[in-house]
């Protein structure tokens, strides 16, 4: 696996990148074109794959079909196998990468070029012995919205070839959060990820965990990196959803933890005031089209502002 950024013709490829982000074609336009039923569709097929945790055939189905659809619209993929002590016993989990080949890269192989943000989710589901958990909204509105934003910024290449997508898997605990058991997937990408030279690492990024609930309020963690919470609230009120969008009254424990731990500023869109979390109530049924498509469209107006501004945008905590 090539995890380790590239350590030859760097002149050339930020070159190559500040040209993409000075294309007058990238305004932000795709946005109006998100479909929250697209989105309720994918979650559809998600959810039939039945319960998804960590280490189960299940969510190895569930790692071929997320491929299939991303390679279908022009993502490569790329895994990352790693193995971790859990409190039952070691196992074997997966993340998915995926970037898109903008050409004009001088060379540079894919897997070893700077982007310059992150869209992120985890695709597994919470490991419950006593009963068939199936996680529609945690992970499966997340991972909804993030298809249907790949989708649309597959018809933008210049864009999409300066986002890398990745789903963790383990961000489910086995049995209880601490600091050995849960975020196995976001603990392990940011090891990797500081081994890279700073100016090399993604700028920003960011996650949604739990967006499809009918009257769904997203509310960022307090430790939000402000200039993303600014673009966040600024999207949100262009689109007139501004009264949905707010702040946790605390920090939240989430895979944005060890990205901003490791110099990655990261937002996390996430409504925590959701009664059928981990229970086996979280079904196909509670997922609105609308929440998704509120939800959907204000995420990817963020990222198309933060992806396509004059100059590639860093952003600070």
């Amino acid at each position: 696996m090539n995890c380790l950024p590239w350590t030859t013709s760097r002149v050339v490829w930020i070159s190559f990148l500040a040209g993409l982000a000075s294309c007058s074609g990238d305004h932000p336009t795709l946005h109006v074109e998100f479909s929250g039923p697209n989105a309720h569709r994918h979650v559809a097929d998600i959810v039939a794959m039945g319960p998804r945790p960590a280490g189960s055939p299940a969510l190895d189905a569930s790692r071929r079909w997320l491929d299939d659809k991303l390679t279908t619209w022009g993502w490569q993929a790329q895994r990352q196998v790693f193995q971790e002590e859990t409190p039952r016993g070691k196992l074997e989990f997966v993340n998915l990468r995926y970037r898109f080949d903008g050409g004009n890269a001088e060379g540079v192989p894919l897997w070893d070029r700077p982007v310059s943000g992150l869209l992120l989710s985890h695709y597994d589901t919470k490991t419950v012995d006593d009963y068939p958990f199936v996680g529609a909204n945690d992970p499966g509105s997340s991972l909804g919205v993030v298809l249907e934003m790949a989708r649309l910024l597959a018809n933008k290449p210049k864009l999409a070839a300066k986002l890398e997508i990745v789903l963790f898997d383990g961000e489910e605990a086995l049995v209880k959060f601490d600091a050995a058991d849960g975020l196995y997937g976001s603990r392990y990408y940011a090891s990797v990820l500081r081994r890279w030279d700073p100016p090399l690492r993604p700028r920003w990024g960011v996650l949604l965990d739990l967006i499809g609930h009918r009257g769904v309020r997203v509310s960022i963690p307090q430790d939000t990196p402000s200039a993303l919470a600014k673009k966040l609230f600024q999207a949100s009120d262009d689109l007139g959803y501004k009264d949905h969008f707010g702040f946790h009254p605390g920090s939240l424990i989430d895979d944005h933890v060890p990205l901003i731990a490791a110099g990655v500023p990261t937002i996390d869109l996430i409504d925590m005031n959701y009664p059928q979390w981990h229970t086996r109530e979280d079904t196909l049924e509670r997922i609105d089209p609308l929440s998704l498509n509120m939800v959907g469209r204000t995420a990817t107006l963020m990222v198309e502002r933060l992806l396509a501004p004059q100059k590639v945008e860093s952003v600070k905590p």
